[in-house]
């Protein structure tokens, strides 16, 4: 940690130049003695990555910016803050610290918080700005955290660990044995130090799976942000029996959508199949992880187009944890129907059908974009329906 870049200067010209092409920075020498162009390019480009994803971080001066993969692992503010108000108590221990963001935000909820980093380099930017952001109950180790454990005899509240999910080769993995540290592998020792345990597992990885791998699971949390599944959390509790509950969230600008299920109830639901209605729905894709699609019907009183589709449907529009849609027209899928589509504009999206989005836009000619909606999918009696719609706000 170079920390000349924390003088006024440098600080003024890193915040001057964040929309500068990265590459110009670094093949430009640098004006300053005790930085180099490399050094102020990494400043710019984890900085710029911050302004949406950290505005706390982004907003504040004298913030010290790692390299940029470390911005790119860390969590979102929203998706740090929503794990943060999943637990609390006195004392906390994240053993994959990183960059800070979880532990930050965990640290409003806890008397004490231990961040702990390998990275001598990660560790020392994290500590410093804890002190930047005046978080003054976080000790910022430069450890190993399953070693850190092992050295101390203290009990903590809770433990927190988001493993990396990346192999020797730097490969994306997700399967919990592939990650470091495999903490199927630790769950006994972790249980030695802590009732309570939060995991943040890959969004790839299966639930099945998962509930298999670890033991004492309470709840599982599927977390969405704009539609996009961003963290897969898993409350493991010591001893714990009772059924898992899984609760998935969808936040979007203007709400947030909440569906909460025991994970057996699942197994007991019953589809009701039925041709389209007047009405279309589509699970956000937090629900679509959970693999409640049995039980959304079911709750929602709605019917399912397919056993494998889906896709739901009702006579009259309800408040739906996902995006609704009025129905125009349903259409049988040839190569006729399509040619009225020709030149057009449509936001198709296929379901449990044998061709993709892609293929149908190149060989039907259609644009994407517009205020129609087009759905391919196979419904109850197996036959192949274009269904049109538009978007109810």
């Amino acid at each position: 940690m170079n920390k000349s870049i924390l003088n006024t200067g440098i600080q003024s010209f890193i915040d001057e130049n964040l929309n500068t092409d990265i590459v110009s920075v670094l093949m430009k020498k640098s004006i300053f003695n005790d930085v180099s162009s490399k050094e102020l390019a990494q400043q710019i480009e984890a900085k710029k990555k911050c302004q949406k994803k950290l505005p706390l971080w982004f907003e504040t001066p004298k913030i010290y910016y790692p390299k940029k993969i470390s911005v790119e692992q860390s969590s979102s503010a929203l998706a740090a803050q929503y794990k943060a108000a999943l637990i609390d108590g006195k004392s906390l221990v994240d053993l994959t610290g990183g960059f800070g963001v979880d532990s930050y935000y965990f640290s409003k909820n806890f008397e004490h918080l231990y961040h702990c980093e390998i990275d001598p380099e990660l560790s020392e930017i994290s500590r410093h700005n804890f002190n930047i952001l005046k978080t003054k109950n976080v000790t910022a180790i430069t450890e190993d955290g399953l070693t850190f454990l092992k050295h101390t005899k203290t009990k903590f509240d809770w433990l927190y660990i988001d493993p990396s999910r990346r192999d020797d080769l730097k490969r994306k993995v997700f399967e919990l044995s592939d990650c470091t540290p495999d903490i199927t592998q630790h769950l006994k020792f972790l249980f030695t130090k802590s009732d309570k345990i939060l995991l943040k597992s890959a969004p790839l990885l299966d639930i099945t799976s998962g509930i298999k791998s670890l033991v004492n699971v309470k709840e599982i949390h599927i977390l969405a942000i704009k539609n996009e599944v961003k963290e897969l959390l898993w409350v493991i509790e010591k001893n714990q029996t009772h059924p898992i509950k899984v609760k998935t969230t969808n936040i979007i600008s203007n709400k947030t959508q909440n569906f909460n299920f025991d994970w057996g109830d699942e197994k007991k639901a019953i589809s009701t199949l039925n041709q389209p209605k007047s009405y279309l729905y589509e699970p956000n894709t937090a629900i679509l992880k959970s693999g409640a699609f049995k039980l959304l019907g079911e709750k929602y009183n709605l019917f399912k187009l397919h056993q494998h589709t889906h896709l739901y449907t009702s006579i009259k529009s309800i408040d739906f944890p996902g995006r609704t849609f009025e129905i125009v027209g349903i259409y049988p899928y040839s190569k006729k129907e399509l040619k009225k589509y020709k030149g057009a504009k449509a936001n198709i999206t296929t379901k449990n059908f044998p061709i993709s989005v892609s293929s149908i836009r190149k060989q039907f000619k259609i644009g994407d974009g517009g205020s129609n909606y087009l759905f391919f999918t196979k419904i109850e009696d197996n036959s192949l329906k274009i269904i049109q719609c538009t978007k109810v706000h």
